[in-house]
């Protein structure tokens, strides 16, 4: 486009960032430009220089530097734990029990201060005697009087933030090693600059003059349209794309489970995410040393800690069944069953808890229920695992229900889901006999969903359920990797409006 051509169709802003550049010799920073032009704000300057950039008038240079600040600035006036520590135990002649600094400092911060102290070289630990005893090294005597380069850091940060430029490395990684202590930034630095086609703008006169860009009903009912400068409309310029409205992926997958688990006559059922471990462990039969209930695999609560048991009957049999099989033929798990493990409050691992919860208050048949919500694990992050996520689970309650009947309830449903070639295989599962897995062919090899089974009489017995119970719990993110193709599940959560924008209506 010509240069006069383009000059025609700028706006009164755009003409006013021409003209702010020309004067600080044609390469300047927005807030340069938003006090030279006389802007009201410094949107307006990086709007017009957005568009002066797609027209091709002026160019935008951009860099990029990482900048840090304090998220916990409570360190500033106690200073790292470690200091405190040091001091403590240089007052004591350079030597302290272990469990002397615990009642100097607090259990939870003697501690946070040992690990730092063993990791620094200020300190070490001497386990032989009948106490554990910390010895300060030479390099914790050295820094008894002197700032330690975290230390130094921290004073600098609570004053101002810094660039990484202004920063100690090794500081820098001490810091950051401490949790929920430190906040990393992105600063944007831009330059505007004209270009060629700019200054060739600004040679043929650029006039500041008021502009109309739209007509308004004002200026048709008072007249003042006659006498209006209008700007010239540029069909050729730049215009965004149009979004249609859309429902986020996960959601659209999720009404299009609901609608076939619906359509295939199951109703839909969801329960408190908290729960007892009695449901979501002790009714399904998984005994009390078993390696799900441990720290690592389940979030337990600390309020409240405890959740009582109100279906003493329930109870009783579950207890029955867990110390010699009670009444159901099974010898069960042959250990004193503790009451207090039953009652520990945790955050569900499984929607199988609302199946057994929503069976013991309906133990007739007919039944066929779904659930489609969050349970949560101690799972570390990474592209397959997430510590909450969603899944499908189910039941079928009624006379005659078979093993034959839950193979073909889930070949239908993923068949329905778009999928054609489906397969199941034993998989071991602890409360479900016989139990399978059901895989889907994907991009040229299996992929596991999830499994099922039927209940174990041990699960239905104490119950009072005389009918076979088909369960099933199926990864619902996996079923949406597979439909979107993405390779990581993280994808699902992160803030992405392109992915949104860019993934079809239906």
């Amino acid at each position: 486009m010509k240069a006069n051509e383009v000059l025609e169709g700028l706006s009164h802003s755009e003409k006013k960032v021409l003209v702010a550049l020309q004067g600080l010799n044609g390469r300047a920073s927005p807030d340069k430009i938003f006090e030279e032009g006389s802007f009201q704000q410094l949107v307006e300057v990086m709007n017009a220089a957005s568009w002066l950039q797609s027209k091709g008038a002026l160019d935008i240079e951009e860099s990029a530097r990482k900048a840090y600040c304090l998220k916990d600035r409570s360190l500033v006036e106690k200073g790292v734990p470690e200091r405190r520590a040091l001091s403590i135990i240089s007052q004591k002649g350079g030597s302290l029990g272990v469990k002397d600094l615990e009642s100097a400092m607090g259990k939870e911060e003697s501690s946070m201060a040992i690990g730092w102290m063993m990791k620094k070289k200020l300190a070490r630990l001497d386990k032989s005697g009948a106490e554990p005893m910390l010895f300060l090294t030479d390099e914790g005597k050295r820094y008894q009087d002197i700032e330690m380069p975290d230390e130094a850091l921290v004073i600098r940060l609570g004053e101002k933030d810094l660039g990484e430029g202004e920063v100690d490395p090794v500081a820098l990684d001490l810091l950051k090693a401490r949790k929920g202590v430190l906040q990393e930034k992105l600063i944007v630095s831009r330059i505007l600059r004209l270009n060629a086609l700019g200054t060739e703008i600004l040679s043929l006169g650029v006039v500041l003059t008021d502009e109309v860009a739209q007509l308004t009903p004002e200026l048709l009912q008072t007249g003042k349209w006659k006498n209006a400068n209008f700007r010239k409309y540029d069909i050729r310029t730049f215009a965004p794309c149009q979004y249609p409205v859309k429902k986020h992926p996960l959601t659209r997958i999720a009404d299009e489970v609901r609608r076939i688990m619906i359509e295939m006559g199951f109703t839909e059922t969801d329960d408190e995410y908290v729960q007892p471990a009695f449901w979501n462990m002790d009714a399904l039969f998984t005994p009390q040393d078993h390696p799900a209930r441990d720290l690592q695999d389940t979030f337990y609560l600390k309020n409240p800690s405890r959740l009582s048991l109100e279906e003493e009957d329930i109870v009783a049999r579950v207890k029955a069944v867990h110390e010699d099989g009670g009444d159901t033929g099974s010898m069960g798990w042959r250990y004193a069953w503790s009451r207090e493990e039953a009652e520990r409050a945790l955050l569900r691992t499984h929607l199988t808890v609302n199946t057994i919860r929503y069976l013991a208050k309906h133990p007739e048949p007919p039944l066929k229920v779904f659930s489609l919500s969050r349970i949560f694990r101690n799972e570390s992050i990474d592209m397959t695992h997430l510590p909450e996520f969603t899944q499908i689970e189910g039941i079928i309650m009624e006379e005659g229900a078979s093993f034959d009947m839950l193979v073909n309830m889930l070949k239908g449903f993923y068949k329905r889901m778009g999928f054609e070639k489906i397969r199941v295989r034993p998989g071991p599962f602890p409360y479900t006999e016989p139990s399978l897995e059901v895989d889907i062919f994907y991009n040229g090899s299996w992929m596991e969903l999830g499994g099922a089974g039927v209940f174990r009489p041990e699960v239905t017995g104490p119950l009072g359920i005389k009918y076979p119970v088909l369960a099933w719990g199926l990864g619902f993110e996996r079923l949406a990797m597979l439909k979107w193709n993405l390779k990581d599940i993280r994808e699902l959560y992160v803030t992405d409006l392109d992915l949104l924008r860019q993934s079809p209506i239906f």
